[in-house]
This record gives structure tokens, C-alpha cells and sequence, in this order.
């Protein structure tokens, strides 16, 4: 039997709002957001990494927003 571990995703009425899929090896959970559930502590782990992958593709995001913004004052 896998270590369960209780989370609670974030919700609001936008973005955030709908439940989260998660399937790991076969094994499939639909998270409700909002809501502090047991899940295995395997897919805790996905949903964080998850979580670190989004960010880490924001951070992305905005640097080369920001060098095109700098380019382009730049060249007028």
C-alpha cells in the first residue's frame, strides 16, 4: 500500500477552477481543486514537479519578453 499524503490545489474562478487528471503507470486520479485529499505520495511528487515546470516556464517566458522589450527600445 502506498504512503498517502494530503494536498490542496489551488483553485479560483478562472485559470484555476476546473479538477486536475493525473495518471501515473496506469493509475488515474481526478483531483478536485480546493479540497484537502489523500493521495499516494508518488503523485504528490508529479503534481510538485508539475508545479516547478510551470513556474520554471514563466520565469522562461518573461527573460525573453523582457530582451525583446530591451532589443527593440534598442533599435528605435
Amino acid at each position: 500500500m502506498p504512503k498517502l499524503v494530503n494536498i490542496r490545489l489551488f483553485k479560483d474562478n478562472r485559470n484555476y477552477a476546473g479538477d486536475v487528471f493525473v495518471s501515473v503507470n496506469g493509475e488515474s486520479y481526478l483531483i478536485q481543486r480546493g479540497v484537502t485529499v489523500a493521495v499516494p505520495e508518488y503523485i504528490a511528487e508529479v503534481l510538485e514537479s508539475s508545479q516547478r515546470e510551470d513556474e520554471n516556464a514563466a520565469l522562461r517566458m518573461e527573460r525573453a519578453e523582457r530582451s525583446y522589450m530591451d532589443r527593440l527600445s534598442k533599435a528605435v
